[in-house]
């Protein structure tokens, strides 16, 4: 089989990425690998043939010096376009295609970025301000990323969830960990706290007599968030029949405690709420934020404010909450119902 005609370039730039960069193994082989496409496109667009640099340069030089940045503009719009489009052979699996998706382009882009610095500096190419240290140009080229709208649950399938410990204090599990679930997960749903949060809490945190919970947030920034009734009772229950049989030498004022007296670990924290949402049936992906979700888009489903639902959230900017609104098709039913005159016709 005869080698291809940008093999001998693909090699003096891999030798370049590990010599002078001195890039990780993976990272080098990432860059070469991204290149395939770029040369496929250049094969379809009729610019590889014997030397695709040579065609390259004819395109890019095609209407003088003082055009150079507009043709590569074109040649990225074109290229971009095309890996949306396409869908290209994986080379690591036989008859497998793969389409291009946003954040693969977004790599690509990068990694040609650094091709042409290359093909610039052995002068291979026209220089142009696009390859230019510092400049954010390419970020242009780059496809809009969607936006994940977060998951949330069902208003059944978060009672569902919650009520899942109660299950554990026949005896199945400790009944002490069972409880401290119980009031785990209300708190969780409850009051829409962080992970990271739930880890930090104190019982100088809570108050019962306010039904309130003084929050430590991004930032360091306080807030004090409202406790709901089940939540109170759930807290009080572990707090005065559970927690004295977990505290330990090392429990310190830590509110959730493991089962050695120990302040329960983030990654504890979110095995708990795995556990339960398998029990309840619910989709493996569940996890705490999705209960710091749900609490908003519930609390918008009920008519909240929006900026109500910032504070408790502890967001510092509006657009951070404002996700929930997409979320939030009851609240939108509710409005309409309300507010349009042909609604209830």
């Amino acid at each position: 089989m005869s080698e291809k005609p940008s093999a001998p370039l693909i090699d003096a730039y891999r030798t370049y990425l590990q010599g002078q960069r001195n890039l990780s193994p993976a990272t080098v082989r990432n860059y070469i690998a991204d290149l395939a496409p770029f040369f496929q496109f250049l094969e379809k667009e009729r610019l590889g043939g014997d030397d695709p640099i040579a065609g390259l340069n004819a395109f890019l030089n095609r209407n003088g010096p003082q055009a150079v940045a507009g043709e590569y503009r074109r040649l990225l719009l074109s290229y971009v376009a095309w890996l949306m489009n396409t869908r290209a052979t994986n080379p690591g699996k036989a008859n497998e295609a793969r389409g291009h998706v946003r954040g693969s382009i977004a790599r690509n882009l990068a990694g040609l970025r650094s091709f042409f610095r290359y093909l610039v500096a052995q002068r291979l190419a026209p220089p142009s301000p696009l390859w230019a240290r510092g400049s954010t140009a390419m970020r242009d080229f780059i496809p809009k990323q969607a936006k994940r709208l977060p998951q949330v649950l069902y208003r059944e399938e978060v009672k569902d969830l919650v009520e899942q410990p109660q299950q554990d204090e026949a005896g199945v599990r400790s009944p002490a960990l069972a409880l401290r679930d119980s009031a785990l997960l209300e708190l969780l749903y409850g009051s829409g706290l962080r992970l990271s949060e739930m880890a930090a809490l104190d019982i100088g945190d809570l108050d019962t007599a306010t039904r309130t919970v003084r929050v430590l947030g991004k930032g360091n920034k306080e807030r004090s968030v409202p406790m709901g009734r089940p939540c109170i009772q759930a807290i009080g229950r572990y707090l005065h029949d559970a927690r004295p049989k977990l505290r330990g030498r090392t429990s310190g004022q830590a509110v959730f405690l493991n089962r050695y007296g120990g302040r329960l670990s983030r990654r504890s924290i979110e095995a708990v709420v795995k556990r339960y949402a398998l029990r309840a049936d619910l989709p493996s992906d569940v996890h705490t934020h999705t209960l710091r979700h749900s609490f908003a888009t519930h609390l918008l489903d009920g008519g909240a404010d929006l900026r109500i639902v910032q504070e408790l959230l502890g967001h510092s900017s509006p657009s951070t909450t404002q996700v929930y609104t997409h979320v939030s098709p009851a609240q939108a039913r509710k409005v309409y119902l309300a507010s349009h005159p042909r609604a209830s016709k």
